[in-house]
């Protein structure tokens, strides 16, 4: 039996225990009562203090979380705005930081509800609110910490070749890329070694017609301390190498089956990184995914690639929508013409002034160009035999020679 169980009946428990235990006089047990129901008392308001103070916490909590779920949406905009070319701050130290201490606080507090629990189960009584309220609180927890945990899990180096293309999110079949997640929330159980795995398209029931592709290299990483003075938890795959599947009898070529499929530059795949991670009781398993990608399979396709790149990035709300070029939306000439200021500067250390902007506007859009003048995917793209076709090439390599 619990200790608890002599305080579950009120007075009438409390007056036998008094007659059971100091069988004196009247007034020796009606003290007795009181001295007990005192202690009670102040038990109660303590309990109950005590659950105030966490829920209050938990507010706080959940809005603290919503600001750094805030913060990591903008952060994953200035990422991909400097996959395009953009100068942006993309350091993760200050949210790491953030993260782990909002981490810490609310692991402590698991700790602290779990002592909680290990009390009700010694003393409890008919009102005691640790009966109602702490399950709901430990789940309310729980909860929190998943949610800052799955938050935390991100792309922080998008897949990217050293060689022949050194921009991010073009790839090519059998020539080796790198890529890294990272967790914000550097507590890690010392004893076990979660690892990493890692899927291309791993939820393409819609993809009809695109290629498909194996990983020929491991898999999985470990996570694991990237840098000693940082403490960051990173799962870093250097070497991967993409093949694609062999789908015989199911169309031309190895496309598979082709009916409405896109060209090859034009096929978005998805790179996906799953975690099981656990710690301190709290187990959940994690999942981030990378921009999505363009795989060719040989060199001369990587200027085309890298225009789907920049104009997914540009255009897209949705960073997973694979069949982007199913239907992709037009560009306004201010839009653009940004983007394109971005691609010379991350080549030449400068962006174009407002004469060049002009005459590479009135080459795409004709004479009388303006900011709201519209740009068409075909357009920019697939028109040969025009100044496209040298603006395009431009993209991959040193830019100068279009101005010309």
């Amino acid at each position: 039996m619990r200790t608890g169980s002599v305080f579950r009946s009120s007075s009438k428990a409390l007056s036998f225990l008094a007659e059971k235990n100091c069988p004196a006089s009247i007034p020796v047990r009606n003290k007795t009562i009181q001295n007990l129901q005192s202690m009670l008392n102040k038990l109660n308001h303590f309990r109950q203090e005590m659950l105030s103070q966490i829920h209050e916490l938990l507010g706080r909590s959940a809005t603290l979380r919503d600001l750094l779920l805030e913060e990591v949406a903008q952060w994953q905009v200035r990422q991909r705005l400097v996959c395009i070319g953009e100068k942006c701050d993309t350091s993760l130290g200050r949210l790491e930081e953030w993260f782990t201490k909002n981490a810490e606080i609310l692991f402590q507090l698991l700790h602290l509800l779990m002592m909680l629990k290990g009390m009700y189960e010694k003393v409890t009584y008919q009102t005691d609110p640790l009966k109602s309220q702490l399950p709901l609180l430990v789940k309310r927890l729980q909860e929190q910490i998943i949610c800052l945990l799955k938050s935390a899990f991100v792309v922080d180096v998008q897949p990217k070749m050293q060689v022949p293309n050194k921009r991010p999110l073009v790839l090519r079949t059998s020539h080796k890329f790198s890529v890294r997640a990272r967790l914000l929330v550097k507590l890690l159980d010392r004893n076990k070694s979660p690892e990493a795995k890692i899927d291309i398209d791993r939820d393409a029931t819609n993809l009809t017609g695109f290629r498909r592709f194996n990983i020929l290299t491991s898999s999985t990483k470990t996570l694991m301390i990237h840098d000693p003075q940082k403490q960051g938890l990173v799962c870093d795959f250097k070497y991967i190498t993409l093949k694609e599947q062999k789908i015989s009898g199911t169309g031309k070529g190895n496309k598979g089956i082709s009916e409405g499929s896109l060209p090859v530059t034009e096929e978005l795949h998805i790179i996906t990184f799953t975690l099981d991670y656990c710690y301190q009781g709290i187990e959940c398993q994690l999942q981030t995914s990378t921009l999505p990608v363009v795989i060719v399979s040989n060199a001369n396709q990587i200027s085309s690639a890298w225009a789907s790149i920049l104009w997914f990035i540009m255009l897209s709300k949705d960073t997973k929508d694979q069949l982007f070029f199913s239907k992709p939306p037009a560009a306004t000439w201010a839009q653009l013409s940004v983007v394109l200021s971005w691609q010379f500067s991350a080549a030449t250390e400068r962006g174009l002034d407002k004469h060049q902007l002009k005459m590479l506007g009135e080459k795409l859009c004709g004479p009388g160009v303006n900011s709201q003048s519209t740009i068409t995917w075909d357009q920019f793209s697939k028109v040969r035999n025009c100044p496209r076709k040298k603006l395009l090439q431009g993209f991959c390599c040193p830019p100068a020679s279009i101005l010309i």
